[in-house]
């Protein structure tokens, strides 16, 4: 079986002795390739081009965004002439934790700990386990975790600047960007989303968050739970805010960050759960997110599940 790593060097928690360890046991089930990613998107690039060389599986070695981009190149790569798109066999995912929260891997069951998660890998490829799962898709952009137009987005947008000028994205970062972005630069007085859904009047709302998993994300060790009941075999969540007052903001917070199998309730608090298809529409360009990445400003949004659309070693 042909196979690829895709390695991202600059992850937060990849080295190159974990690396080596983990390909030299990789290699013991396949024939690998050990592939560094350079640039931003290229991961989709290299893993477009092994559908299309028709490789059996895709490891992955960094963060959810590495993850993403690798989703991205297998589900939306052309057939090629010895490619598994070509017969209807897309090539399977096997990632391993190399970034900071790795939210994907640790939703489906993976160790924190790289070199125990390909243990876990080799056990899979070993006994043919496997699952498939529902993606996210956001405009044309797939995504495993989870999705936002708006707040969450700017933030992310904040933080990746930070980071290009050399700041290190911790907890204690991430969280005072966005008290900082909830007061400063978000209009708290007039919501800026419309809540679009087929049979449903349109709701205006001042952020939405999409999740295709739980959860969300991690504040440190501490999940952050705005829809507890996402999964990969349900539709998408969403957890919204009609009023964007700090009392109605750090209540939901509370319950996002308290272990409770039930979404934050409130008066203004809208929750979704497996839903299809909705569409996030801004009046103004507003920031979009993917898995924990900016990718530009967007006026309208449609967010919609795909079932079952990719093949994932676990």
């Amino acid at each position: 079986m042909r196979a690829l790593l895709i390695v991202n060097p600059r992850a937060s928690s990849t080295t190159r002795l974990r690396r080596d360890v983990i390909a030299h046991a990789l290699a013991s089930q396949a024939d690998l390739e050990v592939v560094e990613t350079r640039y931003r998107g290229h991961a989709a690039a290299l893993a477009a081009a092994a559908v299309a060389d028709g490789h059996g599986v895709l490891f992955t070695l960094g963060g959810d965004g590495t993850v993403n981009e690798t989703v991205n190149g297998i589900v939306r790569a052309p057939a090629g002439p010895a490619g598994g798109a070509a017969n209807g066999q897309l090539p399977a995912l096997a990632p391993l934790p190399g970034g900071n929260a790795n939210v994907f891997t640790r939703a489906l069951g993976l160790p924190a700990d790289p070199v125990d998660a390909t243990g876990q890998i080799i056990d899979a490829l070993r006994t043919g386990r496997h699952r498939a799962i529902g993606l996210g898709l956001a405009g044309d952009r797939y995504f495993i975790v989870n999705a936002g137009l708006g707040f969450d987005a700017e933030v992310v947008r904040a933080i990746e600047g930070l980071r290009a000028r050399g700041r290190v994205a911790t907890p204690t970062l991430y969280l005072r960007t966005a008290v900082r972005q909830f007061y400063c630069g978000t209009d708290r007085r007039r919501p800026a989303l419309t809540l679009e859904r087929t049979g449903q009047p349109a709701t205006d709302v001042f952020l939405g968050i999409v999740s295709n998993t739980a959860p969300w994300t991690y504040l440190g060790r501490r999940p952050v739970n705005p829809s507890p009941a996402a999964d990969f075999d349900t539709g998408l969540d969403l957890f919204a805010l009609r009023h964007a007052g700090t009392a109605g903001m750090l209540n939901a917070l509370r319950q996002m960050l308290a272990a409770r199998s039930q979404p934050p309730a409130g008066r203004h608090v809208l929750s979704l759960h497996d839903e299809p298809a909705f569409t996030l529409r801004s009046r103004r360009p507003m920031a979009l997110q993917v898995d924990g990445e900016y990718i530009g400003e967007h006026e309208a949004v449609q967010f919609r599940a795909v079932p079952h659309a990719l093949r994932v070693i676990v």
